[in-house]
């Protein structure tokens, strides 16, 4: 299943790689030993959650659908402006960034508010709506890198106190 979702995507103009470069990014700081490889698998691990996939096909075919000009009034125009107060596309893109705890939360927020590679081309308007992909995509970043926080062996350790 994860290898028609990557398909999709990269109909959408989102490839692995993309969303790698942006975990790398962010996890960089924090694991020198970090690869570019490591960050793809990781995208991929979070790809292959069929829960994540659900949100996924909703978010593009909604967008995809606004392309079309087949959704229902206000809608289509809602989805057309990419109007700010709209909200349903962060909202839909926290069901992939909690998959991996708070720290997929802060991750989102910042690349929602950065916007850096990928994002910042999906959220340009052009002639493709992306109102739910770039947040997706930033979503699905923030979960593969928290993802990525959560198996680092080298993290700090505690133990139930006695």
């Amino acid at each position: 299943m994860s290898t028609e979702m990557v398909r999709w995507l990269e109909s959408r103009g989102v490839t692995v790689a993309d969303v790698a470069d942006i975990v790398y990014s962010l996890q960089r700081p924090y694991n020198a030993d970090l690869t570019l490889a490591e960050c793809e698998s990781s995208v991929l691990a979070v790809l292959g959650k069929r829960e994540v996939q659900y949100v996924l096909f909703t978010g593009i075919a909604l967008d995809e659908l606004a392309e079309r000009k087949l959704l229902p009034a206000p809608l289509q125009a809602i989805m057309e402006a990419d109007e700010s107060l709209y909200g349903v596309d962060e909202t839909l893109a926290l069901g992939i960034t909690n998959v991996y705890g708070m720290i997929g939360l802060t991750s989102f927020g910042y690349l929602d508010k950065v916007k850096p590679g990928i994002i910042r081309r999906l959220n340009e308007k052009g002639k493709h709506i992306h109102v739910f992909l770039d947040d997706l995509v930033a979503g699905l970043a923030a979960a593969a890198s928290a993802r990525i926080a959560h198996q680092d062996s080298k993290a700090n350790q505690y133990g139930v106190p006695e």
